[in-house]
């Protein structure tokens, strides 16, 4: 399957931003013309806020009684 050999070509790359330009932190050779995806990931400020205002929701979710029943079911 197609979609099975892309997934397997997918390679993670840490990387910072200097002067407008995205430079890995590791070396590592890319061939020219090759296609990325960037992510970028929040500023500490923007983490903390994030990781606040979602806590609540998460917590409801996580400690839901209901969940109970499939700890039950992985003890059989």
């Amino acid at each position: 399957m197609q979609t099975e050999s892309i997934c397997e070509m997918l390679q993670t790359v840490w990387a910072v931003i200097h002067d407008g330009k995205i430079e890995p932190l590791e070396g590592v050779a890319f061939p020219e013309g090759a296609k990325v995806i960037v992510t970028l990931l929040p500023v500490e400020e923007e983490l903390s806020f994030w990781l606040s205002a979602s806590e609540p929701s998460l917590s409801q979710v996580w400690e839901s009684p209901e969940d109970d029943i499939y700890a039950e079911l992985l003890k059989n």
